[in-house]
């Protein structure tokens, strides 16, 4: 079977229509969202009638039935828009509609899954606690079962859509005398008695995108709210799987973004004569920009193939997790060098790239994580 690299036409046609939707009716938003620190809530539903909240869910559920490498086209055209805006988006799909389809009732799906793909609903994965970030068995988080209801209780912080999501997945300990295995997730409606606060966190970028910390006193959850029971902890990892592929998709189109400005000036700029992309120090900056994109991109899509083919991914999606991070920071700063002083003043876009691109090797599993992850599945 000869290896193809090419999208399909299907595949292209999705990209023209994200890309034209993202620079129509997404890229006008940003300086506001941006200036403000405020997510475009007002997207969601124009993103759900266009079948972008449901790219790999089931028709049944309103999806579109695609695959992960189609979710990645979106994810990656996302990130050239708007780093924080593509957070808030993915989070919503990839960290708690996912969850919800592999792991929910019937009941759960029609009530959580089905708006939430439509875009009526927002949703968010409390994971993260002041204490327990990237060991996530070390969370304190517990909920406790009486009555037929649990009381949840605990501390959530760098929750993605804190402060608008309708419904967030929380993970919490059921047994602590089991751990990681004792961990249980639950459905958290945003109206919940006892979720007190929602404290937003302000941050050094992706300013458009909503964080916060959550706080749960004693909150009741119904039962039929548990979505998986002990060994929750395991469906947490596997959600971060497959959403660690589409961050890095992510940070690819964050990449691009930056390469594009940044090629773009160069053959404006004018020094000693000539436009500044005729010197060899700037166009080898740019080569090199090029080149590294491109291997970014690469493993992006075969650990989205993987991952569509229900193929083993764990390696490869942290490769692409790791290696993706690392060129957005590398590109941003070249960017950012390119266009010198003016990369450092906030009249030009690169110094948000500059400062969204950071977050990469920080969320969702830290590049020293993924580090441990490559090299265990090297026999390490």
């Amino acid at each position: 079977m000869p290896i193809d690299f090419e999208f399909t036409e299907e595949q292209q046609m999705f990209r023209d229509t994200i890309r034209d939707f993202g620079e129509n009716e997404i890229a006008p938003l940003v300086e506001d969202a941006e200036k403000n620190e405020k997510f475009p809530r007002e997207i969601f539903p124009k993103l759900g009638e266009m079948g972008f909240l449901g790219i790999s869910f089931p028709e049944e559920y309103g999806g579109v039935g695609l695959d992960k490498l189609t979710e990645c086209i979106f994810a990656e055209e996302m990130g050239r828009i708007n780093a924080g805006i593509a957070m808030c988006i993915n989070a919503h799909t990839s960290l708690s509609c996912v969850p919800v389809h592999k792991f929910g009732t019937d009941e759960q799906k029609k009530k959580y899954l089905i708006p939430g793909i439509e875009g009526k609903v927002i949703g968010a994965l409390g994971l993260t606690e002041p204490d327990a970030g990237s060991d996530a068995r070390s969370i304190r988080a517990t909920a406790t079962k009486k009555d037929g209801r649990y009381y949840l209780n605990g501390t959530k912080t760098w929750i993605t859509n804190g402060t608008m999501a309708d419904f967030v997945i929380v993970a919490a300990y059921t047994d602590k005398s089991k751990k990681g295995t004792g961990i249980s997730l639950f459905i958290v409606d945003s109206d919940a008695p006892g979720f007190t606060e929602k404290n937003k966190i302000h941050k050094l970028g992706h300013r458009s995108a909503d964080t916060a910390e959550l706080v749960f006193e004693n909150c009741e959850i119904p039962e039929e709210n548990l979505l998986v029971g002990e060994g929750g902890f395991n469906g947490a990892m596997d959600t971060l799987l497959g959403a660690r592929i589409t961050h890095a998709a992510k940070s690819v189109g964050l990449s691009q973004a930056a390469f594009e400005f940044a090629l773009r000036y160069s053959k404006e700029r004018e020094a000693f004569g000539k436009h500044i992309s005729k010197f060899q120090a700037i166009s080898f900056k740019l080569a090199e920009m090029a080149v590294k994109i491109e291997t970014a991109r690469l493993l992006v899509y075969k650990a989205a193939w993987l991952y569509s083919n229900d193929r083993k991914a764990l390696k490869e999606a942290s490769m692409a997790k790791l290696h993706a991070a690392e060129v957005v920071q590398w590109v941003a700063t070249e960017a950012v060098q390119v266009l010198g002083g003016y990369g450092y003043g906030v009249e030009f876009p690169v110094e948000r790239y500059y400062r969204d691109a950071k977050l990469a090797s920080i969320t969702e599993g830290t590049s020293e994580i993924q580090h441990i992850v490559i090299a265990r599945e090297l026999g390490i």
